[in-house]
């Protein structure tokens, strides 16, 4: 978007009103020296300084400036941009690709003999742990295991087996 017309000199020379801008949005000290201007088709030059922050190298602070006819610059928008150098995080990349990515690779291992399981270590039954004994410390546990009646300790299902015998309004049934 940059072109080769003449830049304003008024607004390659707005540097004081570009760093008041960065003054409202960062600290001066984040601030570094001016790195040069861009010049765009519309008119509008955006102004780059360096950012002196910890773990931005490479990025700059980038403020656009305009100016209509008769009137001062202004201010369009401050931000901070990479540049070049910068470290960036990769392009993302759908969860649809990623997935196929996944299946070429289990098909290509399996074309290949592999299973992929087996390749990491883990028995097809993925019970075993890496010292390849089927042995967990849940497997030593003989108390019996408690559902939500048992939370007092007393087990529901007994007082139910010999309430077996009683009438439903708690009566014992002397019918046998």
């Amino acid at each position: 978007m940059t072109s080769t017309r003449e830049p304003d000199e008024r607004l390659t020379g707005a540097g004081p009103l570009a760093l008041a801008a960065l003054a409202e949005i960062t600290p001066a000290e984040t601030v570094g020296a001016a790195a040069g201007h861009e010049v765009h088709e519309d008119g509008t030059v955006s102004l780059r300084f360096a950012a002196s922050m910890p773990g931005y190298p490479g990025w700059f602070w980038t403020v656009s400036v305009a100016a209509v006819d008769g009137a001062d610059p202004t201010v369009l928008e401050a931000e901070l941009l990479p540049g070049d150098d910068a470290l960036v995080a990769p392009e993302w990349v759908p969860w649809s690709q990623r997935l196929e990515e996944y299946k070429a690779a289990q098909a290509a291992a399996r074309a290949a003999g592999e299973d992929m399981d087996d390749a990491e270590g883990a028995s097809p039954d993925g019970d075993e742990g890496e010292d390849g004994s089927d042995d967990d410390a849940e497997d030593d546990d003989e108390a019996s295991f408690l559902h939500a009646g048992d939370v007092d300790g007393v087990d529901i299902d007994e007082l139910d087996a010999g309430a077996e015998g009683e009438s439903p309004d708690g009566a014992e049934d002397d019918s046998e």
